[in-house]
C-alpha cells in the first residue's frame, strides 16, 4: 500500500471519531483526493484546512467504546514518523491542507508512542520547515519531558480525559488511570506555561491546550462533566473542552448501547461557554435533581427564566457581567451596549437591534429606561 493510500485509510478511520478543533463540530469535508479534511479555527479567527489523522490505528488498549480498541476486527494501518511527515508535507505543498491534527493508537506503551508523535512533528518543523498549524496529541502515560517537547513543536496540545472522574473512566476505559495518565499531563502543560519563558515554545509562545469527553456511555451526569470542566478551565487554563455524544461502534462491548442525543452534547457546549466566558459558576447552571441540564432550552435561557422573570435587568444601568446574563446578549453585544449608552439611553428594542442584539430573545428579561419592552412570545 502506498503512503497516500495508507493516509487515506487512516483519515477515513479517524472520521469515526467526532470532529475536533472546530467551534461548531461538523462532518469533515472530503477533498478531491479522498483524504478527509476538516477545519480548525486559529486564535485570530481564521479557518484553515486541517488534516486529522493517526500515526497508527493499531492499539493495545481495550477502551470499551473506541473503534481502535485492541481485538476489534478491522484493517489497521501504521506510518513511521518519516513517512507521515513526508506525506503530509507533500499534501500541504499541494494546498490540500494547511495544518495537521496528529494522534495515534497506543503501541508499546504511551511513552514509545509519544516519542513517535514528537519525532513526526520534529521532522515537519526542522526537516520540511513547516511553519503552520500542528495539533499534537499527548498519549496516556507520557512523561513530563515529552509533554514539554511536544509544547515546543505544536500550536495546540491535548489529551482526552474521556470521562469526568475515575469511577466513570473505569466504565469506559478500564486500563486507563484518570489522575496519573490523563489529568497529570494537563497539569504539566499549565505548569510549564506558568514557570518557563514563552520563547521556549513554538514560534515564541506556548501552545493552547484542550480536552474531550465522551458523553452518555458511562452513566455520567451533566453536573459531573461540568464539575471537571470548571476545574480544568480554572486550574489548568484549558482553551476548550470538547464533548462527543457517544455513538455505538460495531464489534465493541458497547455496540448495543443507545447513542447519546446530539442535543445533550450541544447543551454541554453551551454550559461550558457560560463557565468559560460569561462568569457563570457551577452553582448558576440550571441542573435538575438528577444533575442534568434541560434539553428543551439552552442553559442561559433556563437560568434567566428562573432568575430574571420577576427581576428584569435594567439595560441602562447593568454592569457588563449583568448584561451577559441576559439571553441574546453576548461578549461583543455587552460591550456595544456599554459604549452606546454613554451617548444616549437605550429606550426601545429597536435600539438594541441596531447594536446587533437578538432583542426579542432579551425582551422578557430586561427593562429599558425603567419600562418593560413589548415583545411577542412566539419569538422566544
Amino acid at each position: 500500500m502506498s503512503a497516500v493510500e495508507t493516509l487515506k485509510l487512516l483519515t477515513s478511520q479517524m472520521h469515526l471519531e467526532p470532529a475536533e478543533d472546530s467551534d461548531c463540530p461538523h462532518l469533515p469535508e472530503k477533498h478531491k483526493d479522498d483524504l478527509v479534511i476538516g477545519t480548525a479555527a486559529l486564535p485570530n479567527g481564521r479557518q484553515i484546512k486541517l488534516l486529522k489523522t493517526l500515526l497508527s490505528s493499531a492499539c493495545e488498549r481495550n477502551c470499551f467504546y473506541c473503534p481502535f480498541r485492541a481485538g476489534r476486527d478491522f484493517r489497521r494501518a501504521t506510518f513511521i514518523p518519516d513517512e507521515m511527515a513526508s506525506t503530509f508535507s507533500t499534501i500541504q505543498r499541494a494546498g490540500a491542507a494547511e495544518g495537521i491534527f496528529l494522534s495515534s493508537g497506543i503501541i508499546k506503551g504511551g511513552v514509545t508512542t509519544q516519542d513517535k508523535l514528537i519525532d513526526t512533528a520534529d521532522i515537519l518543523r526542522n526537516k520540511f520547515q513547516f511553519k503552520g498549524y500542528i495539533h499534537l496529541k499527548i498519549m496516556p502515560g507520557a512523561e513530563r519531558a515529552q509533554v514539554e517537547r511536544a509544547m515546543q513543536l505544536a500550536n495546540r496540545v491535548s489529551i482526552n480525559l474521556e470521562a469526568p472522574n475515575t469511577a466513570r473512566l473505569e466504565k469506559l476505559a478500564p486500563r486507563k488511570q484518570f489522575f496519573d495518565e490523563l489529568l497529570q499531563p494537563l497539569r504539566w502543560v499549565e505548569e510549564i506555561r506558568r514557570t518557563q519563558p514563552a520563547f521556549k515554545g513554538w514560534n515564541g509562545r506556548w501552545p493552547s491546550s484542550v480536552t474531550q469527553f465522551v458523553v452518555g456511555a458511562a452513566g455520567e451526569s451533566d453536573l459531573e462533566l461540568m464539575e471537571t470542566t470548571e476545574k480544568v478551565y480554572r486550574q489548568m487554563r484549558l482553551m476548550r473542552t470538547y464533548f462527543s455524544a457517544f455513538h455505538p461502534i460495531s464489534d465493541t462491548p458497547f455496540e448495543n448501547m443507545p447513542a447519546a442525543p446530539q442535543i445533550r452534547q450541544n447543551r454541554l457546549y453551551e454550559a461550558s461557554f457560560l463557565l468559560r466566558d460569561y462568569d457563570f459558576t457551577l452553582e448558576d447552571l440550571p441542573f435538575d435533581q438528577q444533575g442534568n441540564l434541560p434539553l428543551r432550552v439552552d442553559p442561559k435561557l433556563a437560568w434567566a427564566q428562573i432568575n430574571l422573570n420577576e427581576k428584569p435587568i435594567e439595560v441602562n444601568q447593568a454592569s457588563r457581567q449583568e448584561l451577559m446574563r441576559i439571553p441574546g446578549i453576548g461578549l461583543k453585544s455587552a460591550a456595544a451596549i456599554l459604549t452606546a449608552r454613554r451617548q444616549n439611553k437605550l429606550q426601545e428594542l429597536s435600539d438594541l437591534r441596531q447594536l446587533g442584539i437578538n432583542a426579542s430573545r432579551a425582551a422578557p428579561f430586561i427593562l429599558l429606561n425603567g419600562k418593560k419592552p413589548a415583545y411577542q412570545l412566539g419569538f422566544l
